[in-house]
């Protein structure tokens, strides 16, 4: 545990991401290979504790280090509301022992004390955690209270371990990503087949890493002549690789999550694929015959239906719109150029001609002109912009700057007025940065959607200030304000929906500005974003 705490110390003091990276080498060099595999799993977003195990809720968690402390319980939660992180505060709360006990390894605490009294009695699950906040010391007690609230962050993206382990062990990058894809146990088996610079057996079962494409935040032009691009539409659904090995067929999310059975007509449709064929594309909501896929909260009442039902199916029939060939015949295409992938994808979906999988279409342009206009209708069309991928690119993992670049549509914006204010979590657990916005119906204000980005650390401030001192009710965490202060919010679409008030649902709300100058009588109807919806 010592070695782990001292490689969480490290990582949260740096700002430097070549000092992370040099740390988790060190570490993944030095530690055994079963804390070396909890390490990986902690650091890629893993938890020891969830819904199906549970160690020791919040509210547990105070009530037990209160009396350990020798103090009172309101005074554990103005702690709490000071420091903004629960696991710290429990923390600080002690004092180091006067005599540390063995240096227990990372992978005994999990295995042996942690997950063997999950779903036990409270006083046998408090017995564990108490014993242990008395012997560790202050750098280990944090690390073992962030195991059991869940809130492991510290400014380590799973690509920075990725490079790590690909440095310390030679295995290349992409290779690594995609052996860790998916569900896996962490063990030193695992992390031995990981780190393993053969080519696997298991290496033909697991999708490929996705490419992902940066935001475009220069003019096009900038990116050379528009001849040297593919242009596509960019569509609003969710990310998938559609994969058909030997007779299997696998749907896989960029979320990494498999979605077999939840879309049979896509699996039927790519029975008739060649074996060793991935793709990757959109999965879209799409009636047979429409110009235009439904909105995308059509999608949302398939994702969660295991196995859907007949009504599902035809209220929102699913299409998978490809536009990236990644195997076929079992051969890795990847570093092929993508007009020839785009090529050889044409040819296989064209001997399908089935319309629940279909190639994205390209949109020609002469000119990066002739592209804005094109852009210019995305709203249109029920898309979000263009795609731009250079047209000699390989397929790259991560989002790796300069291939793919996508060009979205200006946002739709509206003049909301703030109603409800929410303090955030974590380092801003003591500010209210989490807002409800209004729109005028009939006299009153109508919450239509919540919004926390968008607003410098200058304008926060002002604005929790403002908001403690115009607070006219109080629901819990939550406060009312006077209906004062308006704000432009910008979102991506607007659509029906029955499960909100306001009968609407936007997509993506940010705020864009503090409207100082607009008083709250001139912020927009809720008309006015009705007839936004699609």
């Amino acid at each position: 545990m010592k070695r782990f705490a001292a490689l969480f110390r490290a990582l949260d003091r740096s700002t430097g991401t070549g000092d992370k990276r040099a740390a988790l080498v060190s570490y993944f060099r030095d530690a055994p290979p079963a804390d070396a595999a909890w390490a990986l799993y902690l650091l890629s977003g893993g938890k020891i504790a969830g819904a199906r195990t549970r160690i020791a809720s919040s509210t547990e968690l105070r009530e037990w280090i209160a009396p350990l402390a020798g103090i009172d319980d309101w005074l554990v939660a103005d702690s709490y509301d000071h420091v903004g992180d629960l696991a710290e505060t429990l923390a600080l709360l002690l004092d180091d022992p006067a005599t540390v006990a063995g240096d227990l390894p990372l992978s005994t605490w999990i295995e042996q004390r942690l997950l063997p009294i999950a779903n036990t009695a409270p006083e046998q699950r408090r017995a564990v955690v108490e014993a242990a906040w008395r012997t560790l010391d202050f750098d280990q007690r944090l690390v073992f209270n962030k195991l059991l609230t869940g809130a492991l962050r510290v400014g380590v993206s799973q690509r920075l371990v990725q490079q790590a382990l690909a440095e310390l062990s030679g295995v290349d990058i992409a290779r690594i990503a995609q052996r860790m894809l998916g569900a896996w146990r962490p063990t030193p088996d695992f992390l031995a087949t990981l780190l393993s610079s053969e080519t696997l057996e298991t290496d033909r079962q697991q999708p490929y890493p996705f490419f992902l494409a940066s935001p475009l935040e220069s003019e096009p032009a900038t990116l050379g002549e528009v001849a040297q691009w593919l242009l596509e539409w960019k569509w609003d659904g969710i990310r998938l690789q559609l994969i058909r090995r030997g007779e299997d067929i696998a749907l896989w999310s960029r979320g990494e999550e498999r979605l077999d059975g939840r879309f049979p007509e896509i699996e039927r449709a790519a029975i008739a694929l060649p074996p060793g064929t991935v793709i990757d594309g959109e999965l879209l909501a799409w009636r047979p015959g429409e110009a235009q896929p439904m909105p995308f909260t059509a999608l949302q009442t398939r994702i969660a239906r295991l196995r859907p039902g007949p009504k599902t199916l035809a209220d929102a029939p699913a299409r998978l719109v490809a536009y990236d060939l990644l195997e076929l015949d079992g051969e890795d295409l990847r570093e092929r150029p993508l007009h020839a992938r785009r090529s050889l994808l044409e040819s296989v979906l064209a001997t399908l001609d089935d319309p629940h999988l279909v190639a994205s279409p390209q949109v020609a342009a002469d000119s990066w002109e002739a592209a804005a206009a094109h852009r210019e209708q995305s709203r249109a069309r029920g898309v979000e912009g263009l795609m731009l991928k250079r047209a000699d690119s390989p397929y790259r993992s991560g989002r790796r700057r300069g291939d793919w670049w996508k060009w979205k549509i200006d946002p739709l914006t509206i003049d909301a007025v703030l109603l409800y204010a929410q303090a955030g979590h974590g380092r801003r657990s003591t500010l209210y940065t989490d807002y409800t916005f209004g729109l005028w119906h009939e006299g009153e204000l109508v919450p239509v959607a919540k919004a926390y980005s968008g607003l410098d650390d200058r304008e926060i401030l002002d604005l929790d200030r403002w908001i403690r001192a115009h607070t006219t009710e109080r629901f819990g965490p939550v406060r009312a304000v006077t209906h004062e202060q308006v704000f432009e919010l910008g979102f991506e679409a607007v659509n029906a929906s029955r499960r909100h008030k306001s009968g609407i649902a936007v997509r993506f709300p940010r705020i864009l500005r503090w409207r100082h100058d607009k008083p709250p009588a001139e912020a927009d109807a809720l008309a006015t974003l009705q007839a936004l919806a699609r």
